[in-house]
């Protein structure tokens, strides 16, 4: 598992980018790069990383269902994930 910390800083930029999103895209638009700059650093979606709902697991991660593809799998065979089912054939 990632350290909290870790974790709690990828929550804070998530806030950060969409608190500038709207400001950011009229920066943008009107071509200010000197203004976009002046931004945070952290306001920029560049910056985010996907990372599991629940470990917060950096790499192996399911977009589909927000986890890494270790608990995908721990999850799946315990029957926790709907329509889910090990393939077999």
């Amino acid at each position: 598992m990632a350290k909290e910390g870790v974790k709690a800083r990828e929550v804070k930029r998530q806030k950060m980018v969409a608190k500038y999103a709207e400001k950011r895209a009229e920066l943008k638009a009107a071509g200010d790069f000197e203004g976009l700059d002046k931004l945070p650093k952290n306001s920029s979606p560049v910056r985010l990383h996907n990372r599991c709902k629940i470990t917060g697991r950096p790499r192996g991660y399911m977009r589909t269902f927000g986890i890494s593809r270790v608990l995908f799998r721990d999850m799946a065979l315990a029957g926790k994930i709907p329509g889910v089912t090990k393939a077999s054939w």
